[in-house]
């Protein structure tokens, strides 16, 4: 089988981070009223807080002119995540993950070795290094999402196809050593990914998260280089 195209419903890849124009956040949260008892989502675009491209749920309506994303409320606030749809012309701006150099220094102290190895590692090897989940949107909003029992977690982009299992094996060596699990993802261009734990095990097949579905493909198509 060959790796799926991104779908042309979807003009943003996976794990982007978009912000909303305050006037279409207010209209939309109006429009929500299973959100009504939800205090931080009313001001969330007003404070230029960021909502993430999500995958499009099975039976989600939408076309070309809307965008599937999503933002997770920190533990004080119930953990929820929220799943949404922006129409794309109330977007007002689109960036990447936070690089993981930018976080590292607002992580927790005993987190921070391993996030300089991560990083030496991704520097080793060529590879973007950009941080989500817990950290990264405590990083982004100031509120508190870490907890005691939290993971890191990373996404890279794919090392040159010949290093690609000597970067594993690096990254299986931080992870048993470090105080706090490594979790995440090797991503292609189009924001399709696979758990890097699933390729450091070496399975014919891997689980591929696209912009729409999750997919079985073979290890080694997901790992071709990218022409």
């Amino acid at each position: 089988m060959s790796l799926p195209a991104l779908p042309s419903d979807s003009c943003l890849p996976r794990h982007q981070l978009v912000r909303a124009a305050p006037p279409a956040w207010a209209a939309l949260m109006a429009s929500r009223q299973d959100l009504a008892d939800e205090p931080l989502l009313e001001g969330w675009a007003h404070r230029g807080w960021p909502l993430v491209v999500r995958r499009r749920l099975p039976g989600e309506s939408g076309g070309a002119s809307w965008l599937p994303v999503g933002l997770p409320l920190p533990p004080k606030a119930g953990k929820r995540r929220i799943a949404l749809q922006v129409q794309l012309d109330h977007i007002v701006s689109v960036s990447g993950l936070p690089q993981l150099h930018e976080v590292v220094a607002s992580a927790p102290r005993a987190w921070q070795p391993a996030l300089r190895q991560l990083l030496a590692v991704g520097e080793h090897f060529g590879v973007q290094t950009r941080v989500f989940g817990s950290l990264a949107w405590q990083w982004l909003t100031g509120l508190e999402y870490l907890s005691q029992g939290s993971d890191i977690d990373l996404t890279w982009t794919l090392p040159p196809s010949d290093r690609t299992e000597e970067f594993l094996v690096a990254l299986a060596g931080i992870d048993a050593a470090a105080p706090m699990r490594v979790d995440g993802e090797l991503l292609r261009p189009d924001g399709s990914g696979v758990n890097w734990r699933e390729l450091h095990s070496r399975s014919a097949e891997v689980l591929l998260k696209t912009a729409t579905d999750p997919l079985l493909c073979a290890r080694s198509q997901f790992l071709e280089p990218v022409a």
